[in-house]
């Protein structure tokens, strides 16, 4: 079985949690609130994954990276890494509806199907997860809160309503 490992980096959206499976990214998550407390274990952030999302993760912050190239794994049914999939391609800087992510999908009637799939990844940010916003051209959901979605957006110079 591959060792765990995890690092907390801080970010100009907060604390991010980032975990590793042997040499794979698996999960990213928002500190907040008393979580938000947590230190890096000894070393963490050598490990080979997790220095390089960091890496990749501080160039993204800085503007100079627009796509991730990380040793990643995303665990979930096969609808969600479909969908997780689907929001992998939607570029840099553009936004999308649920509504066109359910098509993108291969099922336009899923429409929550996709918004709980979105609200389940767990690698936000690398699987950007926040390029998805309502019908209505309007900020919805996000694990993060919605003040981080419109901070990445606004990092990323898309236009919203």
């Amino acid at each position: 079985m591959s060792e765990t490992c995890y690092a907390v980096m801080d970010s100009p959206v907060g604390r991010l949690l980032l975990c590793a499976e042997g040499d794979v990214l698996t999960c990213i998550e928002f500190q907040r609130g008393r979580m938000g407390k947590r230190e890096d274990p000894p070393g963490a952030a050598r490990r080979k994954p997790l220095c390089e999302a960091i890496r990749q993760l501080e160039e993204y912050f800085r503007g100079d990276l627009q796509e991730f190239d990380l040793d990643m794994e995303a665990a979930g049914t096969e609808f969600q890494r479909r969908t997780w999939k689907a929001l992998q391609a939607i570029p840099y800087g553009q936004t999308i509806s649920y509504a066109e992510l359910a098509r993108r999908v291969g099922n336009p009637k899923a429409v929550r199907a996709v918004g709980t799939a979105n609200g389940s990844n767990p690698l936000p940010i690398v699987i950007p997860c926040h390029r998805v916003i309502g019908s209505n051209g309007k900020l919805t959901g996000y694990g993060g809160g919605l003040d981080i979605k419109q901070q990445l957006l606004k990092l990323e110079g898309a236009r919203l309503v």
